[in-house]
């Protein structure tokens, strides 16, 4: 059978590229498109069944800002603040990379022996001697393995591990989670601040009790409490002192005077006055004299009876006779005055007013001359006071810098050890919010396998069919002369046989 088909041009064909056109080299190589596809999954099917499976363990971590960690300062720092910012896509990625560091994955090595499992056929053929290439080689291949993904608009790392054994992918996993906490505190907190406010807090401990023991001492030593109030008593007795001095001062000054007053009124006053006057004769003694005058008289007549009148013994008994005459006649002439006298009672206000004013003054005098004493003690003693005053000052100041120093670092030392009692418990600003698991199913069960290789063979079928379509010379079709020879077809006679 023969048939005469005018074709379009070539040009007219192309562009009227079809779908029939597109599936026509697998129906003309659907032979080769069976064979092979049929060849592909088989071997696909046979590999991945027969692989060491593959189990896969995840662990997810959040990123936030649940805690701030104290700054570290001397200073008080105030635990208000304005609110706490979003977490930066900065910082998310920052945390993948702390996961993949170098560090935190050669631990994680170290901790479950990685570097000792079974090596790969290139290891096998170059075995490694050193301990250090075989942990470089098991962290290179940890990182391979270790997939991070970030979760697009969230703060969650989605971290995947896979072996073949499910305990060594559980605990790979979980040593990398622990670690990774351990590394996030120490890049993000200072270390050794703990240790740090600890010795500066025993420090200033030390010395505030030594400060103390010094103001003690001193104290004792001293034997003075509180030298400031000491000082102020001392002050208003010194100021009393003065005041009684001028007090003593003025009435030194009134005792002089009454003194100078007193000696002028008893150089003018009379000691004794008299009290009673009386005047009496002498009646005893004009008797004694006229007996005596008689009995010269009567010694006369007797001698002038006897002698001349120029005899001497007439002549001095003449003379005893004058002489008693003359003796009588005074006494008959004096009168005896009594007159009685007393102390002046003038004289002895004064002078008793002197002897109190002269006792008043050496009193005075000698009071003053203590006072004048105890004020220079007393100025002498502020003076040691004032001393000793700036001494306990300056060691009551040691010891109070020295204490509100303690207190302060003894504040910070608690914070930092509730920042590291907090880290201990992972408690911070990343969290292992779906810790690890042991897998208990592979990577890849039976029906996602058969899935796996049913379009990995499609897909090399597809190849094969569509580049044996394309490398085969003969012409299948009118088209295939005319897109050839560049020239049109007029009439194409197909043959078929009976």
């Amino acid at each position: 059978m023969s048939s005469v088909t005018s074709q379009p041009p070539v040009s007219q064909s192309i562009e009227h590229f079809t779908l029939r056109d597109l599936v026509r080299p697998l129906f003309r190589y659907h032979r080769v498109f069976a064979g092979c596809f049929a060849v592909v999954f088989v071997l696909a099917m046979a590999f991945l069944m027969t692989r060491p499976k593959q189990y896969q363990s995840h662990m997810t971590v959040l990123v936030s800002r649940e805690r701030l960690d104290p700054i570290v300062s001397t200073e008080v720092v105030s635990s208000s603040g304005s609110g706490v910012a979003p977490v930066t896509e900065e910082e998310i990625n920052s945390e993948a990379e702390l996961l993949r560091s170098r560090d935190v994955l050669e631990q994680v090595v170290r901790a479950n022996n990685l570097q000792n499992a079974r090596p790969g056929f290139l290891a096998r053929l170059f075995p490694a001697v050193g301990e250090n290439v075989r942990i470089d080689r098991a962290v290179q291949q940890l990182s391979k393995n270790l997939d991070i993904k970030i979760t697009p608009k969230s703060d969650v790392l989605d971290v995947s591990y896979a072996s073949t054994d499910p305990k060594v992918t559980y605990s790979v996993l979980n040593s990398l989670g622990e670690f990774y906490v351990q590394k996030h505190v120490a890049v993000r907190r200072a270390p050794g601040t703990y240790d740090f406010f600890a010795a500066e807090t025993q420090r200033y401990q030390d010395a505030m009790n030594l400060a103390e023991q010094k103001l003690r001492e001193f104290d004792q030593n001293q034997g003075l409490a509180a030298p400031d109030l000491q000082r102020e008593g001392m002050t208003a007795q010194v100021t009393n002192a003065i005041g009684q001095k001028h007090v003593i001062e003025q009435a030194i000054a009134a005792d002089a005077s009454r003194m100078k007053v007193d000696q002028q009124g008893l150089q003018s006053t009379p000691a004794r006055s008299v009290t009673a006057h009386s005047t009496t004769p002498p009646t005893m003694l004009l008797q004694q004299l006229g007996a005596d005058l008689l009995k010269a008289q009567t010694k006369r007549t007797e001698l002038a009876a006897k002698y001349n009148a120029d005899y001497p013994l007439v002549q001095e008994a003449d003379q005893e006779l004058a002489q008693g005459q003359e003796a009588f006649d005074r006494a008959q002439k004096t009168n005896y005055v009594s007159e009685t006298t007393d102390r002046d009672p003038t004289y002895e206000l004064w002078r008793s007013d002197l002897a109190r004013s002269q006792a008043d003054l050496a009193a005075q005098q000698a009071s003053l001359s203590v006072l004048d004493r105890s004020i220079v003690d007393m100025r002498a003693q502020m003076v040691a006071l004032d001393n000793a005053a700036l001494t306990v000052k300056a060691l009551q100041r040691d010891a109070k810098a020295n204490e509100d120093n303690y207190l302060m670092y003894l504040s910070k030392r608690e914070q930092e050890r509730a920042s590291d009692a907090l880290d201990r418990i992972r408690v911070g600003n990343v969290a292992i919010v779906a810790p690890p698991a042991i897998p208990a199913l592979p990577e890849m069960p039976a029906v996602p396998a058969g899935l796996l290789a049913f379009a990995l063979a499609t897909l090399v079928s597809l190849v094969v069919t569509y580049t044996s379509a394309y490398l085969d010379p003969s012409f299948h079709a009118p088209e295939d002369i005319s897109e050839m020879l560049g020239v049109s077809n007029v009439i194409s006679i197909s043959c078929k046989a009976a």
